[in-house]
């Protein structure tokens, strides 16, 4: 439980990394607070930071209750998947964001996984005490 625990840790410090790339593009595009506005590149970084957001809302809940049920190698894989396509996410969606694809759908999908894995540990522990 401890790998599953220091990479959810991973999953806040790469947001708040990306954080710190939104802060850099606001100073080397003049954006200032509160704007979030004003230069597309500036735009790009803020975006991949307020996705990232969104999913971390489904990430560490889905990591928590499928981590009651299921092999912790396994949510931690699945951890691993979400940070690499949250990488190449950032990556694609500076460059040019009509390629983000590839690493929103590796990001998205092991919360998928995880989420399943959720229910099903849930339901399977709800028949197995009759409750």
């Amino acid at each position: 439980m401890a790998l599953v625990n220091l990479l959810v840790l991973l999953a806040i410090f790469q947001f708040i990394y990306f954080g710190f790339r939104v802060g850099g593009a606001r100073q080397k595009y003049g954006v200032s607070a509160p704007a979030t506005t004003g230069h597309d590149i500036f735009e790009r970084y803020y975006r991949v930071q307020m996705n990232t957001l969104e999913l971390l809302i489904m990430l560490i809940p889905a990591v928590w209750i499928s981590s009651a049920y299921w092999n912790p190698l396994f949510v931690a894989a699945m951890i691993g998947i979400y940070l690499i396509g949250r990488m190449i996410y950032l990556s694609a969606y500076v460059a040019d964001p009509k390629k983000r694809d590839k690493g929103f759908a590796i990001s998205i999908l092991p919360i998928g996984v995880l989420l399943i894995a959720g229910v099903a540990g849930a339901v399977m522990s709800m028949l197995n005490t009759g409750i």
